[in-house]
């Protein structure tokens, strides 16, 4: 995997501060996208142990709420593979810390449906995240005054909820 950027305090992508990773690779191409260049699977550098490492680190501070996937396409299949060994990591050490993905994939349709019957990734992959921001971003419904998300047909679903309840429950602020 590869990826653009890790963020040390970002405050536009989830509550709170947090560390942030763009990855690298999609397949979406959404007109309007902020990020074309991570389009590419092999745009900026690969993924390595050391990253790993240094996203741990950043973390450790009490006033960081957590980590956030964006991209590119943090659920791409190579992509999740990737990510895996941090979100083990993450999940691990800072527990109380929560972990939020940006996907242009449906959680329902998509990732559920489809992805959780072909990948065991997926499925574990879930099991630590907190929150998706689904839906791709479409440009004709961009709206800036919505909170964590660019286009209003995008969701913000809370994973644990949602997995409990067996039906698809929106994050709560």
């Amino acid at each position: 995997m590869y990826f653009s950027e890790i963020k040390e305090c970002d405050v536009a992508n989830g509550p709170g501060v947090r560390v942030t990773i763009f990855v690298s690779g999609c397949t979406h191409h959404c007109k309007g996208c902020f990020n074309e260049m991570t389009w590419d699977f092999q745009y900026g550098r690969e993924f390595t142990k050391e990253d790993i490492e240094k996203i741990i680190k950043l973390m450790e501070p009490s006033y960081i709420a957590g980590l956030t996937l964006l991209g590119g396409e943090p659920m791409e299949y190579r992509n999740q593979q990737g990510l895996l060994p941090l979100l083990r990591r993450v999940k691990e050490q800072y527990p109380e810390k929560t972990i939020w993905c940006y996907t242009g994939y449906l959680y329902d349709k998509d990732i559920l449906d489809d992805f959780c019957g072909k990948w065991e990734e997926t499925r574990e992959m879930l099991s630590y995240l907190d929150v998706i921001v689904d839906g791709e971003f479409v440009e004709a419904q961009k709206d800036i005054s919505l909170r964590f998300r660019g286009s209003s047909n995008q969701r913000i679903i809370d994973v644990k909820k949602s997995r409990e309840a067996a039906e698809i429950v929106m994050w709560a602020d």
